[in-house]
């Protein structure tokens, strides 16, 4: 008996003489119909995925919004927050550019924070992280040295965002790195050092080729590369940098700048409208070029904005108002063992004296306040007791006693 060896439809079985037209491939066949049917298939599947695409730019939080979830948990800093709640959004529009079909294509909008210590820098990054839900990693400056001496390669920062983003580089390479401590790494000269500056400019010029964006091949564990390991290529063109740094006396580039004197009685008439008290809010990128930073990583960082020195006010709101405060932590932490813990106003108002005596911002109200609730915090437990009244009497005598321990050491 002869085989049968017509052709047929590979998906749907028909042979040659039922269908209009039969497309020939390399191991099969697809006849008219079921062609038009997998192009209507894929028509679909692309809709739906352009759908899904537009939601997820729908979901992506406006600018007001954003400053509303951070006025949830940073107290003040209304210009910071501002001027991160625009980057921000304008970043994730950047991203939502499927492709740039009029050659106008959004640049990335890093950011560069200026503020004292303890004023939120580190707390804003952390918050907008909390709302995006993307990896998020904060990197000190500090440790970083130029690519061959002992230290942290500028690449070991990418390390740490994949790892935030347990080694998933899709998420990774759309994540916020914040940079602590930028202005440790400012140029230890007024001019350009013929020798090494391996901590300063060297890390500096390592960042720039980050903060453009490239691809940066990263040792998946981080530490030192070597030439047998096996890398991961990250592109950086996608990844918000965030950068922040107390940059302690650049109020005295910014008072030179201006022609103006940060103390004494000889300030120029003509310079009364300028508040001596917050030259930070005058602050431009010529002030940070004084400082140390090389012209071009200014240039990578175009958004630039300063965070107030905390006042009295925000110093006692910090204490109870977000929705993390402090005392709100510590209530917690006691009603973990059922025990009822309680301030009075008075307290408040001693920790924040003590915190503007001791110029610590508001890390030095948690410090502060660890110090008054340690021995509680070691004894209650083992007690069974059921409610904790921390009065100022309670308060002064911890407090003076801690200072008596660190002046006697």
């Amino acid at each position: 008996m002869a085989k049968f060896t017509s052709k047929q439809c590979s998906f749907c079985s028909r042979p040659e003489n039922r269908v209009n037209v039969l497309l020939t491939g390399e191991h099969g066949y697809i006849c008219d119909e079921c062609a038009e049917q997998a192009h209507k298939i894929i028509q679909e599947a692309m809709q739906s995925k352009e759908d899904k695409f537009s939601a997820a730019k729908d979901k992506t939080p406006r600018p007001k919004e954003i400053k509303e979830f951070m006025d949830q948990y940073v107290i003040g800093q209304d210009d910071a927050k501002r001027y991160l709640s625009v980057a921000v959004y304008n970043h994730y529009k950047r991203l939502s550019q499927k492709e740039v079909k009029d050659d106008v294509e959004i640049e990335k909008s890093n950011i560069i924070l200026v503020g004292s210590t303890g004023t939120g820098k580190t707390l804003l990054a952390k918050t907008i992280a909390r709302m995006l839900k993307v990896p998020f990693t904060i990197v000190d400056a500090t440790v970083l040295t130029e690519a061959g001496y002992v230290g942290e390669d500028v690449e070991s920062l990418l390390t740490r965002l994949l790892q935030a983003a347990n080694y998933n580089i899709k998420a990774a390479e759309r994540g916020i790195v914040f940079i602590d401590e930028i202005d440790k790494i400012a140029r230890k000269g007024d001019n350009p050092s013929i020798t090494r500056d391996v901590s300063g400019e060297g890390v500096q010029q390592g960042l720039l080729k980050l903060l453009e964006g490239s691809v940066v091949n990263v040792p998946p564990q981080g530490g030192r590369k070597h030439p047998d390991q096996q890398m991961i290529a990250v592109d950086t063109k996608d990844i918000l940098f965030i950068c922040g740094g107390a940059f302690d006396g650049i109020e005295k580039k910014i008072a030179q700048r201006m022609n103006t004197q940060v103390v004494g009685y000889n300030a120029s008439r003509d310079n009364k409208k300028i508040d001596r008290m917050n030259l930070l809010q005058y602050i431009a990128p010529q002030d940070l070029k004084s400082f140390g930073l090389i012209p071009e990583i200014i240039g990578r960082l175009p958004i630039l904005t300063y965070l107030k020195s905390l006042d009295r006010m925000a110093l006692r709101n910090i204490l109870t108002e977000p929705k993390n405060s402090i005392i709100k932590q510590y209530v917690k932490l006691f009603a973990m063992d059922n025990v009822s813990l309680r301030f009075d106003e008075d307290v408040l108002e001693y920790i924040v004296d003590k915190a503007i005596e001791f110029k610590l911002g508001a890390r030095g109200l948690r410090s502060i306040t660890e110090d008054i609730m340690m021995d509680a915090m070691f004894e209650i437990p083992s007690t069974g007791q059921k409610e904790l009244h921390i009065t100022l009497d309670y308060a002064k005598e911890h407090i003076e006693k801690t200072e008596y321990q660190q002046t006697a050491c």
